[in-house]
């Protein structure tokens, strides 16, 4: 009776043994599974949707982030078998987050500068760009010289707050930045400055949409490209330059600047 009474305990003690196994199997494949999600092609995106028509919300239409940028992403994905995952932010937030690894890449209308290149990686350049120094038509500014003794902003940490600051000593004027485009459109109205440089596309959004503003072209010695900003020695990198080079090569770059680049 005894053998029997200890053979019947042993087999409970290997039965709860074998079960406890059987849970922690369940909790690690819980795990493996979990990996396999983060690891299934689901990519972080950083971007500041301030920007039209590059990265934008049309309130009015839904809470969805738009724009030529984020449809180049999504096609760019869509070729390599990505899914991407939006996050608005502050433009001078992007790049510490991208590396604080909050992100797997950043598209926001960023240029490539020489102190951007010190700590990210870019992408291929998929779109040259202009600047344009915007004023109220009131204040009669046509030229960096009527801009003496004047306040100038620009988005803060952007180029064109660099070329603001470069041409303010040999123009005499003063540089006040802002986070976002639309609270410097603001600031021009309410008198708080004098004027804004601020990329020619997006300015000419403003221009359609405001008549008592007006612009003209900054003259800089080298041409400004946009790229995507990666982690330093990302491998996102090689398989995303593979594909935009692709989609300049076959006419699709300029089939969104037609979509998107359109004043209204």
């Amino acid at each position: 009776m005894k053998n029997k009474l200890f053979l019947f305990m042993l087999v409970a003690v290997i039965g709860i043994l074998a079960a406890c196994g059987a849970t922690e199997k369940e909790t690690s494949t819980g795990s493996s599974s979990d990996t396999t999600s983060e690891n299934s092609k689901v990519l972080r995106v950083g971007t500041s949707a301030d920007y039209a028509p590059f990265e934008y919300v049309d309130t009015k239409v839904s809470e969805e982030i738009i724009g030529f940028d984020i449809d180049l992403a999504k096609e760019v994905a869509d070729r390599l078998g990505y899914e991407l995952q939006f996050t608005n932010g502050d433009f001078n937030s992007l790049i510490p987050a991208l590396q604080a690894d909050k992100f797997d890449f950043v598209i926001s209308g960023m240029t490539p500068t020489e102190e951007r290149d010190k700590v990210v990686d870019f992408s291929t350049p998929y779109y040259e760009t202009e600047q344009y120094t915007v004023s109220l038509k009131k204040n009669n500014i046509k030229s960096m010289e009527d801009l003496k003794g004047k306040t100038v902003g620009a988005q803060t940490a952007s180029i064109q707050e660099d070329l603001a600051k470069t041409f303010a000593p040999e123009h005499g004027f003063t540089v006040e930045s802002r986070d976002l485009i639309p609270q410097l459109i603001q600031e021009l109205k309410n008198g708080r400055l004098d004027a804004a440089i601020i990329e020619n596309i997006v300015s000419e959004n403003y221009l359609s949409q405001n008549d008592d503003l007006a612009a003209f072209p900054v003259e800089v010695e080298e041409p400004d490209y946009k790229a995507i900003a990666f982690q330093e020695g990302s491998e996102l990198k090689p398989e995303f330059d593979k594909v935009i080079q692709e989609l300049i090569d076959e006419g699709k770059i300029e089939e969104l600047k037609e979509k998107w680049f359109v004043v209204e």
